[in-house]
């Protein structure tokens, strides 16, 4: 099977360009890429792009799928579909199910499941410790061997030292990727908001920003000791920045990402206890904010994410400091992202590189670039369409998205995994 794309702007955040293109693909895989544009080959269908951006798919570190055990929340059809509508081609998902995939057998469930279900790549990550509990590590190499990209707890820290510097130890030996979240699980504990003037005045419980700092100086520390690969999930903080370029000058195998959320939207948006807004970590001041776009902007955080966090309405129809965290994300991370293009706050080539080729060379994934041999994985989005976010019209289970109601800007037009349409808007 041969296709031509043509009419198109392609996007290349390896060479950070942005220019007219056109891309052969030949049995899913790009064949050909010809800056400027060409005649397609004898017998190849020719796909019109309509002058709109082609780029490599979304590469989403974070994703939950509720499978096994809160399937009502989504499901990994739920999922694929929402990820093809929202341009991810790869899903790089959690394990904070339950029961948590701590074992090859449950990983190898949930594996088969996902190549039924869903329309695109999943790439499962497995628990660090058994039952994500904290306490005695999983079989790091059998789970490696069933296929998980990389280990982690979540947002569960593992409290003791000791159990987290034998599971960096082991995974170093094995060259396995650890993820964690960098936070004080002490001063965190019961927190809803940041703590501040805000805070106060809407009398929920906080916390300080220096928990992410206090939780990432230990986890450096122990990268330092142990020569792990180690991936921060979630750098939300002004005072986290500091340690985390300090760790990377120092050589250390460490890199870091941030939620889409913490990118778009500061304290302030949670206003009059909406629990859509209640995320984990919570929502930072403006100043926050825009210290880690720019930290995004300069390459000091690699990877941006949708950690897409489905809930359904029983838990967050609640008083917000009962009311569970988390926000789904897959569908709207591209016209979020965007924002910060619009904001002129990075340009396309730099944010694409945060939102695709990065996690992919993180995670040794063949996606994320167009370049000759690579799966043909991509995205044809029009980065000016605007339109007003209804939330029903998700494809997720769950809907609890803190963009409902809000005007935004850039659709995707179409998404393909290895060559084959997987979402072609109306």
């Amino acid at each position: 099977m041969t296709q031509f794309f043509t009419n198109l702007r392609l996007l290349d955040p390896e060479a950070s360009t942005l220019e007219p293109a056109a891309v052969l693909v030949r049995d899913g895989v790009i064949a050909e890429v010809l800056v400027g544009g060409a005649t397609a080959p004898d017998g190849a269908e020719v796909i019109d792009c309509g002058g709109h951006i082609l780029a490599p798919g979304i590469v989403d570190i974070g994703v939950k799928v509720c499978e096994p055990g809160e399937r009502h929340k989504e499901s990994y059809r739920s999922a694929g579909l929402a990820a093809a509508a929202g341009g991810v081609t790869t899903m790089v998902t959690r394990p904070d199910t339950d029961p948590a995939i701590d074992s090859p057998e449950t990983l190898e469930f949930v594996t088969r499941r996902a190549n039924e279900a869903a329309p695109v790549n999943v790439v499962p990550m497995a628990a660090l410790t058994k039952g994500r509990d904290g306490r005695e590590m999983t079989e790091i190499g059998f789970l490696m061997d069933a296929g998980a990209a990389a280990f982690t707890d979540c947002d569960r820290v593992v409290t003791d030292t000791k159990v987290f510097s034998r599971a960096l130890t082991y995974a170093r030996s094995l060259g396995a990727l650890v993820i964690a979240h960098p936070q004080d699980p002490g001063l965190s504990k019961g927190a809803a908001v940041t703590s501040g003037k805000f805070a106060s005045l809407r009398g929920l419980p906080a916390v300080s920003p220096m928990a992410e700092r206090m939780g990432l100086d230990r986890d450096i520390a122990l990268i330092e000791m142990t020569g792990a690969r180690y991936h921060a999930d979630q750098i939300t903080t002004a005072r986290a920045l500091p340690a985390l370029e300090r760790a990377k000058r120092n050589g250390l195998d460490i890199t870091a990402g941030v939620g889409i959320h913490h990118l778009t939207l500061n304290a302030l948006d949670v206003a009059d206890y909406r629990t859509f807004f209640k995320v984990k970590p919570p929502l930072r001041d403006e100043e926050d904010r825009i210290a880690v776009v720019e930290a995004v902007a300069s390459g000091l955080i690699d990877i941006i994410c949708s950690m897409h966090t489905p809930q359904d309405e029983e838990s967050k129809r609640l008083p917000f400091e009962e009311a569970a965290s988390g926000a789904v994300g897959l569908e709207t991370l591209l016209p979020a992202a965007l924002r910060l293009v619009h904001a002129e706050m990075m340009d396309l080539p730099t944010l694409w590189r945060a939102l695709s080729l990065n996690p992919a060379k993180r995670l040794g994934l063949p996606g994320g670039r167009i370049a000759v041999g690579a799966p043909a994985d991509m995205v044809l989005f029009n980065p000016d369409a605007p339109f007003v976010l209804d939330r029903a019209t998700l494809r997720s289970k769950s809907r609890n998205t803190p963009f409902d109601g809000m005007r935004m800007q850039g659709k995707v037009v179409a998404t393909y995994v290895a060559g084959s349409c997987v979402y072609e808007a109306n």
